[in-house]
């Protein structure tokens, strides 16, 4: 049998939990006692763990089990919800009645069906072992290799951080309009800071990478993959040795193609969530079907990717993932939904109901959000800039769902001279809008890139994996602060 065979993981929770199907029916017909519209079940079972390596010692590991259940009772636009890191019976029973009270519509449960939630031959991340399987042993050796890497690269290379993180989640949702589907979703993330100085000391530089996606440990570990992480590590932190000041003003910006995509996702993608479009509290509500782009803008979101991070083959609803297109050709064409926002607007369900744990509600989340390569030579967008930014990575940023304003930090930037990469620069951050960043897009490179599988969401106080990604584009009139007017 296969390790993701959704018989398999009801099979599991049956024999562990004994969680039997007249267990589960039992369950929603006490949520549903009091006359909801719809409840349903979530349970969870998580394996993971994490080294971290700091100047060659392993500073700290740490290894889990994280199991739980909740139970969630829908009426009109009320939730109700209650959850244990008990999976029994008797818990599923009483966080079945705790969930009820905010009952008040009529409701019934279907028969359970396993074929009524997802796809159950679509495997978007087969792994032959689960990455947790892997020996702390070996995730250490590995470390230690990126470490001594790093160091044979550059003299000026003073200090060294990595860490390896494995995961290992086994999903079930059980509904009461007969949904029955499961996942099992291996992750794995590989994460690096270099910290370069200069020989007389007066300097010190940071450089960051990462790298991961939803597969198992033997890939994550290819020397190919981890080495090619580590030099451009090194290569940021002494660059930015040599770093200018970042000017500051109204010019035109280039974003690379790839992680600046989080701008993508952070200024424009929650803004597209159906629930802040529901309670009319995003920039986006209610314009749907009107210009809210450039021409040659379209981005979309797509779980169904092989082994990405923000990949899912359903999502924690029992929903399958889908691509959904919200932007095309500048014009807004659609949200991404969960049942319960989706239902409430009579929109179709996207697949992108999340949540961080068994202990959370879902809502509407992001997967893989991208915009789509455009015809343009990635070269000729370059020279079209006589003056202005070049930003290949960001930092940190900050974003106002509501009003859509942002201000990011990039950690890898350059100034363009007459169509031509200038100096490196620190200190750059862009100031903007996001509604109003994609009418300012006049040219898209040929050159969509994914990020390297490093994304994590937060929304709500909740957390999860998502994957962003761009062609090179061209933002014009774009506001850059900086530390030199």
């Amino acid at each position: 049998m296969s390790p993701r065979d959704s018989s398999g993981v009801i099979g599991f929770f049956n024999e562990r939990f004994g969680l039997e199907e007249r267990a589960l029916t039992a369950a929603l017909d006490t949520t549903l006692a009091r006359q909801v519209d719809y409840a349903d079940l979530f349970f969870e079972h998580t394996s993971e763990d994490a080294v971290v390596l700091e100047e060659g010692i392993v500073k700290s590991g740490d290894r889990h089990i994280e199991q739980g259940m909740g139970v969630r009772a829908v009426a009109r636009e009320r939730q109700g919800y209650a959850h244990s890191d008990e999976i029994t019976v008797e818990s599923l029973q009483g966080a079945a009645q705790t969930a009820r009270a905010i009952s008040q519509e009529s409701g019934g449960v279907r028969a359970l069906s396993a074929t009524s939630g997802g796809s159950p031959d679509r495997d978007l991340y087969p792994v032959d072992q689960p990455p947790t399987e892997a020996s702390v042993e070996r995730k250490v050796t590995l470390l230690g290799e990126i470490d001594s890497y790093a160091r044979s690269l550059d003299s000026r290379v003073a200090q060294v951080m990595a860490s390896c993180v494995t995961q290992y989640r086994q999903v079930m949702m059980v509904g009461s309009d007969g949904t029955l589907a499961s996942d099992v979703r291996p992750l794995v993330r590989l994460n690096l800071q270099v910290i370069a100085e200069k020989p007389d000391g007066s300097r010190r530089e940071v450089g960051s990478q990462g790298m991961g996606g939803r597969y198992d440990f033997d890939t994550l570990s290819q020397p190919e993959g981890w080495k090619k992480l580590v030099g451009e590590a090194v290569r940021i932190a002494t660059l930015n040795l040599e770093a200018q000041p970042c000017p500051a003003g109204s010019m035109s910006v280039i974003l690379g193609p790839g992680w600046p995509g989080i701008l993508l996702h952070e200024a424009i993608g929650h803004g597209l969530e159906g629930d802040f479009n529901r309670k009319q509290t995003s920039a986006f509500s209610g314009r749907m079907g009107e210009r809210v782009a450039s021409e040659g803008v379209t981005v979309v979101d797509d779980g169904t990717l092989p082994a990405r991070r923000g990949s899912i083959n359903v999502d924690d609803e029992g929903t399958p993932s889908q691509r959904t297109v919200l932007i095309e050709d500048g014009i807004l064409c659609g949200y991404l939904q969960d049942r319960l926002n989706a239902d409430l607007m009579g929109m179709p369900r996207t697949g992108n109901g999340r949540r961080e744990s068994y202990a959370h509600l879902p809502m509407p989340r992001m997967t893989n959000t991208f915009m789509l390569a455009g015809q343009e030579a990635p070269e000729d967008v370059l020279r079209s800039v006589d003056r202005g930014i070049y930003a290949v990575s960001f930092g940190g940023g900050q974003v106002d769902i509501t009003s859509g304003k942002f201000v990011f930090s990039a950690n890898e930037a350059y100034r363009i001279e007459n169509g031509r990469l200038g100096a490196p620069l620190v200190g750059a951050t862009l100031i903007g809008n996001g509604p109003d960043v994609l009418t300012r897009v006049s040219r898209i490179g040929s050159d969509l890139k994914l990020d390297p599988g490093v994304g994590t969401c937060g929304k709500d106080g909740q957390s999860v994996p998502v994957g962003v990604g761009l062609p090179t584009l061209r933002l014009d009139d774009l506001t850059v602060g900086g530390t030199q007017g």
